[in-house]
């Protein structure tokens, strides 16, 4: 079997716990290469104090954690993991792709994404892929490497609240904080919303979603995608609001976003790293929120919500 290898550097005071977290990512098993008792180990061990010299050259500050995953198995949810995770753990870290370099990967992450079917009525189809025979409404993606692809548990589990919410709600209006590649938005309007809002503080992800509404039929006013921070640019109210971002940004957001709720609205949170999900609810509660259903997948929950 060949294997992609995913390499994550932190400093050396922080290899135990780093390694603990990237062996929750996979089954297979990590490799620690830290120098930083080399000679004492020599000694210890091997009772030798002759060390090869480039050994004795090594960076002793950093320690490299190797990760190894099958090559036909898409890397990018475990990046996504060991992202959240370093981060939440407040780790300094840098992920590199052992067997691809970052140019490589580039060009060859499109092998991973084939059309996928979620909840009941949806399937994701990159564009490069024939459209399958179905009765699903298909979202259309260019995602763009940088923006996601569905595949990842966040917003597949965001996409079947989607589904599961808009029943009944046709032509409802729709806002989605954190749009990305835009797939939350179009998949809305796939579904009957009259209308959808995608916001976005990243320009190019803007851009890709723009173009992404475009292949799916969908352009201004209908479906429009603005550049902002969180809700700093968005006026009305929403039957629904999505934002598939991280814990810090939903507290943040949620403190304000009732002003942007009709009546009965959903206010559907994903991203949130399964050792944050208390303090999210904390948070919602504080701000007027019931949880009225939760959804999880391999350490990532997404929450449905109304006012109290």
């Amino acid at each position: 079997m060949n294997w992609t290898e995913i390499n994550i550097e932190v400093p050396s005071n922080f290899t135990d716990t780093a390694s603990d977290i990237a062996n929750m990512t996979v089954p297979y098993g990590i490799y620690v290469e830290d120098y930083t008792d080399l000679e004492e180990g020599a000694m210890e061990i091997a009772h030798i104090d002759l060390i090869d010299e480039s050994l004795l050259e090594k960076d002793k500050s950093k320690a490299i954690i190797h990760v190894y995953i099958p090559e036909e198995e898409n890397p990018e949810p475990h990046i996504a993991f060991l992202t959240e995770r370093l981060n939440e753990a407040k780790i300094p870290f840098e992920i590199k792709l052992g067997v691809s370099d970052s140019d490589e990967w580039e060009n060859n992450w499109r092998k991973y994404f084939k059309p996928i079917e979620v909840g009941e009525r949806l399937l994701i189809r990159p564009i490069w892929e024939d459209a399958p025979d179905t009765d699903r409404k298909i979202i259309n993606l260019e995602p763009g490497v940088a923006f996601g692809t569905g595949t990842h548990e966040t917003t597949r589990l965001c996409l079947e609240a989607l589904d599961e919410n808009m029943k009944g709600r046709e032509g409802a209006a729709v806002l989605d904080v954190g749009c990305g590649s835009g797939i939350l938005a179009v998949a809305s309007m796939l579904l009957g919303a009259k209308n959808a809002l995608g916001v976005d503080i990243d320009p190019l992800a803007v851009k890709i979603a723009k173009e992404n509404g475009k292949l799916n039929g969908f352009t201004e006013p209908e479906l429009s995608f603005i550049c902002g921070s969180l809700t700093s640019q968005v006026s009305g109210k929403y039957d629904i609001v999505l934002a598939n971002i991280v814990a810090d940004a939903i507290i943040e957001l949620s403190k304000d976003v009732e002003k942007f709720l009709n009546d009965g609205a959903v206010y559907i949170v994903s991203g949130i790293i399964d050792i944050r999900e208390d303090e999210v609810k904390k948070a919602l509660s504080d701000f007027g929120f019931t949880v009225t259903k939760r959804r999880a997948e391999n350490g990532w929950v997404c929450l449905e919500c109304k006012r109290d």
